[in-house]
């Protein structure tokens, strides 16, 4: 979810693309293109499409106001609208995007609208080119008794199977919301439907992508349900573990003392699944944890520790793992007390899978404030978007940044697990003239498509594993190892 969510009407229209450098010790801050409403408010996380440019939605604005816009940004800074999402009743499009895109081994982008759709305006999922293109894959129903669920707040995800995977916050057969299956032709399964017993011990209301774990399995987060006590009647969410053919586990349930609300998790290499939580937690101003795929849940940072939250506060939009094995992450709040009359504007910061924390990067009214969630690009720069800042004089506008950290060039996989013979896409950057590619260690055969884009197939005899790619300029490794399927 966008985390400006207090930008919601109209004001004067434009778009400026700028290179603003702020430069600190081993790190260059630089805005690449402003947002007036028309083109979108509220960027959502941006992704990396195969043709090196970033693709993103915003939950509102856009040429019809309120129904927000899906966009193409270029690593230089230039926007294009790709699509305008209707905003009046019987839009069949669907309205308000409220999580990323993934793109799909297919090449075209799959995303969510939380609104809007054919069936009462439930919300859709929909399939969109990079020319902008858009099919409505699914509307669900708007109503009690919704048996498909309503209100996808999620991104999807494209699991090894090559299906899509998504949720919705309420409906189904006991109203505390669903997890889907979806077919790039839009063939929709429900694959479990939440609270079906009082008090919702399983949890309620998933707002979270899933992650698809190194054992096959899905693992996710609700923002409700759990443990009545906490936040009551609605509870504090759960953690949960998901088999492909349905069957959940339950593996934690939230009190106000361990986090409420979590967000998205990220599997690291050993196995275990990092989230924050943007509330709770010892000084109630949010968490960062480590839960293991058996449920053994270690909470290794309590934000706010310091006067004025100088290291932040809120973490609403979760972590990515970064190249050089550490954990990053936003806060909407807090960092420098100087920055919006003591609240902070914000900041970026790294932790260690053991928990060592550092801010790396505060956010202030020049730069913009309230970042939404982070991507690492293959070029190794950080990537968000931030909300209004001093420099547009705009305050229903947002920034699309890029953060450089020094952190090095790497390459990224279309999915991440997938049976021998399958093709897989690998993002990356200077590819002409590549010479190999392993997975592993085993050689695999490829095709480069272009200078950012490789096809790979999996090869015979292939375990598990880092992908590697020989460019004429180096080596590069993928962010995370590969699950070779049986």
């Amino acid at each position: 979810m966008a985390s400006f969510g207090w930008c919601k009407t109209a004001c004067a229209v434009y778009l400026i693309t700028i290179s603003t450098s702020i430069a600190a010790p081993a790190q260059t801050f630089r805005a690449l293109a402003n947002f007036g409403p028309t083109d979108g408010v509220d960027p959502n996380t941006l992704i990396q499409g195969a043709d090196g440019n970033f693709y993103g939605t915003t939950l509102d604005g856009g040429a019809n106001l309120f129904g927000g816009t899906v966009f193409k940004i270029t690593p230089d800074g230039a926007v294009t609208i790709l699509h305008n999402f209707c905003s009046q009743p019987g839009c069949t499009d669907g309205a308000q995007s409220d999580g990323a895109l993934v793109q799909g081994t297919d090449g075209d982008f799959y995303g969510t609208t939380e609104l809007g759709g054919n069936r009462s305006g439930g919300g859709t999922v929909f399939k969109i080119t990079s020319q902008g293109t858009l099919i409505t894959l699914y509307s669900f129903c708007n109503f009690f008794g919704c048996a498909n669920g309503n209100g996808p707040l999620a991104p999807l995800i494209q699991a090894g199977d090559g299906n899509f995977y998504g949720s919705t916050i309420v409906g189904g057969t006991y109203e505390g919301g669903t997890i889907f299956r979806i077919t790039s032709s839009g063939v929709l399964t429900t694959v479990y439907n939440f609270c079906p017993e009082m008090g919702c011990k399983d949890g309620s209301a998933p707002e979270a992508a899933l992650v698809e774990g190194l054992d096959g399995n899905f693992y996710g987060t609700t923002a409700n349900g759990g443990d009545e006590s906490c936040n009551p009647p609605y509870g504090c969410g759960t953690v949960f573990k998901l088999t492909p053919g349905g069957t959940l586990t339950g593996l934690h349930t939230f009190e106000s003392s361990d986090g409420m609300f979590p967000s998205a998790l990220v599997q690291l290499e050993n196995g275990n699944l990092y989230g924050t939580t943007p509330e709770g937690g010892l000084n109630n101003h949010g968490t960062i944890f480590e839960i293991s795929p058996a449920g053994n849940l270690k909470t290794i940072y309590n934000f706010c520790i310091q006067t004025n939250c100088a290291d932040g506060a809120a973490p609403v939009s979760g972590l990515v793992e970064a190249t050089d094995g550490n954990l990053y992450g936003t806060t909407v709040i807090g960092g420098n007390p100087a920055c919006r009359d003591g609240q902070g504007c914000g900041t970026l910061f790294r932790v260690t899978p053991s928990g060592h924390f550092a801010t790396v990067f505060d956010f202030s009214l020049a730069t913009g404030s309230g970042p939404a969630g982070l991507l690492q690009a293959t070029d190794g720069r950080f990537y968000g978007a931030l909300g209004p800042s001093s420099r547009t004089r705009c305050w229903l506008c947002s920034t699309i940044y890029s953060l450089d950290i020094g952190l090095g060039p790497f390459v990224r996989l279309e999915r991440y697990s997938g049976g021998v013979g399958q093709n897989s896409g690998i993002l990356g950057q200077g590819f002409t003239g590549t010479t190999g590619v392993w997975l592993n260690g085993t050689p695999a055969n490829f095709t480069v498509k272009s200078d950012t884009y490789i096809r790979a197939t999996v090869p015979a005899g292939a375990t598990s594993g880092y992908v590697t790619v020989q460019t004429p300029t180096g080596m590069l490794t993928s962010n995370r190892p590969f699950r070779v399927m049986p």
